[in-house]
């Protein structure tokens, strides 16, 4: 059958002044004081993907009054691998409810290289938790709730983004249903497509380093499952993963057993295997029913906004170094780029500028979250670099005190107030737990041997 077209095109209304051209290597926040931009209808703004990100992004611009396309793969089943463990605090913020829920995780067990296992959870309230759930539950949830919103879902394959060469042109999104090509023209164009994203692509948002997880879904015996009741574990060492962790995570009739690595991509299924080694006693029996990979960003990209388009979720590389936290930065991004749409163009009224999306959207993320990255990145390099340094790790997470102070960072997503005295004991319990797991051990000899010497 050959191939329809379908054009839905829209001359632009009276746009700003010229866009800045950003630096692809130097995403700064100089913008110019908001004008106003009367256009003679509503705002129109495309959303492309539907994962968290997209989803939040596509329920704040509709139920702020612009008019909204979400675009989402035919089979959005084939969710990306992931743990699926979300904050305390996402639940009421984002109004998940709890049926959706599989697992209330309330012990944390971590495992060193050597098979040092440390309980994680001393320090949970009686009502705190981890909640786990599946990706393709979640997802679903959140597209069907921005669609009853008022954002109009389509379900299809974009294949292109065509960047306007004037300023008095549409963004068109080049999209595939069935045997039909269609295209759209939008205004704004908020990229939420993932790792691979084709909007970055398109507006010249540079590479960045990926990751790539591997995980399979595996259906144990129903006494082996009980053991997963509320019980997730972290796995440490190169056999599993040189730079990163592996995981077992419970779900609602299987477990997620996964890995992931930035520098040894290509041996993958071989952590994999590991894994699955490590933890044969507790899993021997089941039944693999999934298997999953997926890219997972490492870092920001130096773009996250060129134009009328902005990058949110993993397109924008909001995934945490350290823990590899993608859930709650994907959502929370989407929502509040999607609100600073709302806002910068007045509910719709006005057109936006690359300025706009600077001052309300990336300022304001930056401001909230900059810090929190930049010191699980460091946390990153100290810990995640040997088998010496992973020991050291799995050994201070015993400590109550650092039990407590990760918690609450992470349950309510904001760096802890921890008390000074307890934070300069955890810092030389660090340094100990370094130097007794030989990573400062030469360093510390060395200079031990220069003070005798002068003696």
């Amino acid at each position: 059958m050959a191939s329809q077209i379908y054009l839905d095109l829209h001359p632009l209304r009276s746009l700003p002044l010229p866009l800045k051209t950003q630096n692809p290597q130097n995403q700064s926040h100089h913008f110019k004081p908001n004008t106003k931009n009367p256009i003679t209808c509503k705002l129109r703004a495309a959303v492309i993907g539907g994962g968290p990100a997209g989803s939040s992004a596509a329920e704040s611009l509709a139920a702020g009054g612009i008019e909204t396309f979400l675009f989402e793969r035919s089979s959005p089943a084939t969710a990306k691998p992931c743990g699926g463990a979300i904050p305390l605090c996402m639940l009421d913020e984002f109004s998940i409810p709890t049926h959706l829920i599989d697992r209330h995780v309330t012990q944390m067990r971590f495992i060193s290289p050597s098979n040092l296992i440390v309980d994680f959870g001393k320090t949970l309230g009686p009502h705190e938790f981890i909640a786990m759930l599946r990706r393709e539950v979640l997802d679903s949830f959140l597209r069907r709730r921005a669609e009853a919103t008022g954002a109009t879902l389509i379900k299809a394959l974009v294949t292109d983004l065509v960047v306007p060469t004037s300023l008095r042109e549409p963004y068109v999104i080049n999209y595939i249903i069935g045997n039909c090509q269609r295209q759209l023209a939008v205004d704004v164009v908020i990229g939420a497509d993932g790792a691979n994203s084709r909007v970055a692509k398109s507006i010249k948002a540079g590479n960045y380093a990926t990751a790539i997880a591997f995980q399979e879904r595996i259906k144990l015996p129903e006494d082996k499952m009980g053991y997963y009741e509320n019980l997730a574990e972290i796995y440490v060492g190169n056999d599993v993963s040189p730079d990163f962790y592996a995981w077992v995570f419970p779900k609602c009739d299987h477990v997620a057993v996964g890995t992931g690595t930035v520098c040894s991509k290509g041996d993958i299924k071989s952590f994999q295997r590991a894994i699955r080694a490590r933890a044969k006693p507790k899993i021997d029996g089941g039944k693999v029913i999934k298997v999953e990979a997926h890219p997972i960003p490492e870092h920001p990209r130096a773009v996250r906004v060129r134009g009328r388009v902005a990058l949110v979720g993993d397109a924008a590389g909001y995934v945490t170094k350290c823990s590899g936290e993608g859930i709650y930065f994907a959502a929370k991004s989407g929502r509040i780029c999607g609100e600073a749409i709302v806002k910068a163009s007045e509910g719709g009224e006005n057109m936006i500028s690359e300025d706009d999306l600077k001052r309300e959207y990336l300022r304001k993320w930056d401001d909230k979250y900059f810090t929190t990255f930049k010191f699980l990145d460091v946390l990153h390099k100290v810990f995640y670099g040997s088998n010496a340094a992973r020991e050291a790790l799995i050994e201070l997470c015993g400590d109550e005190y650092v039990q407590r102070m990760t918690f609450d960072s992470y349950l309510y997503k904001k760096l802890a107030s921890g008390n000074r005295w307890e934070d300069a004991k955890m810092v030389m319990n660090t340094i100990s737990s370094l130097v007794r797991c030989n990573i400062m051990g030469r360093e510390m000899e060395a200079s031990a041997q220069k003070i005798l010497s002068r003696v």
